[in-house]
């Protein structure tokens, strides 16, 4: 009973705060009692045969599939764990919550984990290598593991500074929590309002919320499954980085995933005119409205680099 407070604890509230590892074997087993809620998510999936479908719900599905996939490759990768541009503090704040609503853990752990991959890509203690590990560990495995619940404080001082990245870190299931129960009542008061959608709170909810996350999810850890194995690599890198075009139009724009290990510093990630990175186009229009600022471009020289 204690084992079960303390995990349930833990789905509620994050203390995945280290200064570094300890690293046993022990640490690479899959956590299952923790992982039940993840485990849960698919599941409940399964639940859209019976609540049905309709327009109205895939189309809510599918928004708010685009704006959290967005949120992870403009806000989590390009900002929080790369700094491609800047921002003031109210914005910094503003992009984290909609980042946490994809389900993906807070801001500083996602960061932490994404640095420490740049760090040792490819690597034997890359967290999420399929060259070193296989499929299933680069895919799911590796957050699924004792080991990498936690991450090295280390790595994001940076963003270790404001308490309110610290308690939305901590607290990292509360916006999708909202976000859940926001998909419910918004189906259930268009039941009422608009009974011709023929969408109720239930089918919102798995719709809108599950099955858009679940597949949100699975887009984005293709990054390290797929395009480690898949795809072509543009310039010289020491890992097996690797770009899909496939990828980058689900991800939008975070497919020229070799473009990105050569030069990460880089707001944007496709490099020529055909390789399409619509979250960057995004972003210049959020700059051009003085929401964002200083973003950074790729240099000529970088492209002198192409052996692809």
């Amino acid at each position: 009973m204690k084992n079960l407070i303390r995990v349930a604890g833990a789905w509620l509230v994050s203390d995945s705060a280290k200064d570094g590892y300890v690293d046993c074997a022990k640490d690479y087993e899959v956590d299952w009692l923790r992982v039940i809620p993840f485990i849960l998510m698919h599941v409940v999936c399964l639940f859209a045969f019976v609540v049905g479908v309709s327009w109205v719900a895939v189309g809510v599905a599918f928004g708010l599939y685009v704006i959290r996939v967005f949120a992870i490759g403009a806000f989590y990768h390009r900002y929080f764990s790369h700094a491609t541009y800047k921002t003031n503090r109210f914005f910094q704040f503003i992009f984290a919550i909609i980042g946490a609503s994809a389900t993906q853990r807070g801001p500083i752990w996602w960061a932490a984990h994404h640095r420490d991959h740049h760090m040792r890509s490819d690597k034997p203690n890359d967290a999420h290598s399929p060259v070193q590990h296989g499929f299933f560990w680069s895919h799911v495995g590796w957050f699924l593991s004792r080991r990498h619940y936690y991450y090295n404080a280390k790595r994001v001082q940076d963003l270790l500074r404001f308490p309110e990245l610290r308690i939305l870190d901590k607290l990292d299931t509360l916006v999708p929590l909202l976000l859940a129960i926001g998909t419910y009542y918004l189906g259930a008061y268009l039941q009422r309002a608009y009974p011709g959608l023929n969408t109720n709170g239930w089918q919102m909810l798995i719709w809108g919320y599950f099955i858009s996350t679940v597949f949100l999810l699975h887009v984005t850890v293709s990054i390290n499954s797929i395009m480690h194995r898949f795809g072509v690599k543009r310039f010289p890198t020491e890992d097996n980085s690797r770009n899909n075009a496939i990828l980058a139009v689900f991800t939008l724009g975070e497919g020229w995933h070799n473009n990105h290990h050569y030069y990460p510093t880089s707001t944007r990630q496709g490099f020529v005119w055909y390789e399409i990175d619509m979250t960057y186009q995004i972003l210049k229009f959020m700059q051009f409205i003085g929401i964002i600022r200083n973003i950074r471009e790729v240099p000529e020289k970088v492209m002198q680099a192409r052996i692809n």
